[in-house]
C-alpha cells in the first residue's frame, strides 16, 4: 500500500522552474519498483513514499512540459536501504525543437517568462497529502496563528465584559466616602433605557452603595434585565428563567442575587453574575408580590393569586410558615421593623372589606394582629415602610398615600394625606428616599410626584412618561438622581 508525503523543505514549483529555465531536456534514469524487490530482500516493515519528480522542459520557452510520472521510491527500516525507482517514461515526438518529448493532454503548460501561472490539476486519493507551495503554507501559518490569538482573546473580553459586580462607576465613587446629604428633587431627564417589550412593573437601585449604579428592572414580556443606570445606559445583562410575566423583582442585601415572582408560578434566586438559576421554587399560584425578611435574608414572603401567603427558605428550598386569609388575591407585602410583624395588602373592595384590606400578622406564629387597621373601601396597591420613624405608608385607589403607625394597633393618621396623583386600579409605587424625608410616587396620568413628608406638600411634579408611571426609585448615593418605569416598557434616568 503506498501513500503520498509533502516534503516540507522542498521548493515550490516557481522556484523550481526559475532555477531549470533556460536548460536543455531531461533524460531521467529509473528503474522500476518490481525490479528492485526482485534483486533487493525486503527485511522488516516497508513502506513506500512518493516524491516530486523534476519537470522535464524543452529548450524553448515556449514548448515546455510538465511531467506528471511520480518517482516511487522504496525504503527498508532495518537495512537503512533506500532505492529510487520509477516507472519508464514512455516520450513520443511533438513538435518543436525536441520532438522526442511531447506535452501530455492532461496536464497544463507553463512559460517561462512567469505569464501563464496555471497550476497542473491534482487528483488527489484518500489518504494522500498533496503538494503545498511555500508561498502557500507561509500564508496558511499566518492564518492559523491570527486565529488563534482571536480565539485565546476572546475568552478575555468575555470576561471582562461579564463581569458587573467587580467596577465601581467613576460617577458614584465621589459620592461613597460621605453620608448621604438631604435628598434632592431630579428636574432633567439624563437618559432613557429601552428594551423591554412589556409594562415595566418596577426599577430598583442597588442597595449596595459601591454598586448602586446597577438598576434592576422587571417586566411583563417575561424577563428581567440589570442596567448601568448611572453612567452608560448600556444593559449589563438580560435574564429569562421564567416562562412568565415577571410581577415583582428586588436585590438581596448583599448585592449578588436578585429575587423575582412571576406569573408562572415560581420565585427565582438568581445570580447576578453568572445569571444562573441559585433556587428556584413552585409557589402553585401566580406570585404578585416579594418580600425579604429585614433580619434573616434567606426567608422570604411570596404573595399573589391565593388566600395564602406563604414563606419559604432558600437554603432548604422548603415552605416554613402559611399565613391564610379570607382574601382572593394579596397586592403587596411589608415587613414591619426588626421583621417580628407583616402587613399584607389584600384586594377585597366590597361592603365588609374594611377588616380584610390591610391585615396585621405575627412573622413567628402566622397568628392574625390585626385587621382592623385601614377603614375605607379602596385597595392598596403598594406599601413603603419609613426609613427613620416608626411608621409606614399605603398607596390608595381612592387616588391618596395614607399614613399608618408602624407600632401595635397600627392606627391610620387621617390629618396627613398625599393627593395629588392619580392611581385608577393601575399598580401605582410609592417609595421613600434614604433619610426619609421625601416621599416618591407614580401616577396613571405618566408623571412623577415628589412630596414632603411632615407637612405633605407636594414639592414637584415631574412630567416622565406619555403612559402610567407605575414606580418611581430614588438613587441611595446619588443626590438628585431617580429612575422611572411605565406601562409602555420604558425606563428613564432623571438628575
Amino acid at each position: 500500500m503506498s501513500s503520498l508525503v509533502a516534503y516540507e523543505d522542498s521548493e515550490s514549483e516557481d522556484d523550481y522552474l526559475d532555477q531549470k529555465e533556460g536548460e536543455g531536456s531531461a533524460s531521467v534514469q529509473t528503474e522500476s519498483c518490481e525490479q528492485a524487490k526482485d534483486n533487493q530482500e525486503v527485511r522488516g516493515s516497508h513502506f513506500f513514499e512518493v516524491t516530486p519528480i523534476p519537470h522535464i522542459f524543452t529548450s524553448d520557452p515556449d514548448k515546455t512540459m510538465l511531467e506528471s510520472q511520480p518517482l516511487q521510491s522504496c525504503f527498508d527500516r532495518e537495512d537503512k536501504h533506500f532505492r529510487a525507482t520509477a516507472a519508464p517514461l514512455s516520450l513520443s515526438g511533438t513538435q518543436g525543437k525536441h520532438p522526442s518529448l511531447r506535452t501530455l493532454p492532461h496536464m497544463a503548460q507553463s512559460f517561462g517568462d512567469g505569464s501563464n501561472t496555471a497550476k497542473r490539476p491534482h487528483t488527489v486519493k484518500p489518504g494522500v497529502r498533496p503538494y503545498i507551495p511555500k508561498r502557500q503554507r507561509h500564508f496558511t501559518s499566518l492564518e492559523k496563528a491570527d486565529t488563534k490569538y482571536m480565539a485565546e482573546q476572546a475568552p478575555e473580553t468575555q470576561t471582562r465584559d461579564s463581569q458587573i459586580l467587580s467596577d465601581v462607576s467613576p460617577k458614584v465613587k465621589p459620592y461613597l466616602p460621605h453620608k448621604p446629604g438631604a435628598a434632592g428633587i431630579p428636574r432633567r431627564l439624563l437618559m432613557s433605557l429601552g428594551g423591554h417589550q412589556g409594562p415595566v412593573n418596577t426599577v430598583q437601585w442597588c442597595p449596595v452603595p459601591h454598586l448602586s449604579h446597577l438598576l434592576l428592572s422587571a417586566s411583563m414580556d417575561k424577563t428581567f434585565k440589570v442596567w448601568d443606570g448611572a453612567e452608560s445606559g448600556r444593559c449589563l445583562r438580560v435574564y429569562t428563567c421564567h416562562s412568565g410575566a415577571v410581577r415583582d423583582a428586588c436585590w438581596t442585601p448583599c448585592g449578588r442575587s436578585l429575587l423575582t415572582g412571576s406569573f408562572d408560578n415560581t420565585a427565582v434566586i438568581t445570580d447576578v453574575e453568572t445569571g444562573q438559576q441559585v433556587v428556584k421554587l413552585d409557589n402553585g399560584f401566580k406570585v404578585m408580590c416579594l418580600a425579604l425578611h429585614p433580619s434573616n435574608p434567606e426567608i422570604f414572603l411570596t404573595g399573589g393569586y391565593s388566600s395564602t401567603v406563604k414563606a419559604w427558605d432558600s437554603r432548604s428550598s422548603k415552605m416554613v410558615a402559611v399565613y391564610k386569609a379570607g382574601i382572593q388575591q394579596t397586592l403587596d407585602i411589608l415587613f414591619l421593623r426588626g421583621g417580628a410583624d407583616l402587613i399584607i395588602s389584600s384586594d377585597c373592595v366590597s361592603r365588609d372589606s374594611a377588616d380584610r384590606t390591610l391585615i396585621a400578622w405575627d412573622f413567628q406564629t402566622t397568628a392574625k394582629v390585626s385587621n382592623q387597621i385601614y377603614h375605607e373601601r379602596y385597595t392598596c396597591p403598594s406599601l413603603a415602610l419609613h426609613p427613620m420613624e416608626e411608621s409606614f405608608v399605603a398607596q390608595t385607589n381612592g387616588n391618596y398615600i395614607a399614613v399608618f403607625s408602624s407600632q401595635r394597633p397600627y392606627r391610620m393618621n387621617k390629618r396627613r394625606r398625599y393627593e395629588g396623583h392619580k392611581v385608577e386600579g393601575y399598580a401605582v409605587q410609592c417609595e421613600f428616599s434614604l433619610d426619609g424625608t421625601m416621599l416618591a410616587s407614580g401616577s396613571s396620568t405618566g408623571s412623577a410626584h415628589f412630596y414632603d413628608y411632615q407637612n405633605t406638600r407636594m414639592l414637584h411634579t415631574l412630567q416622565a412618561h406619555s403612559q402610567p408611571c407605575l414606580c418611581v426609585s430614588q438613587h441611595p448615593v446619588l443626590p438628585e438622581t431617580a429612575a422611572t418605569c411605565d406601562w409602555a416598557g420604558e425606563i428613564k434616568i432623571w438628575h
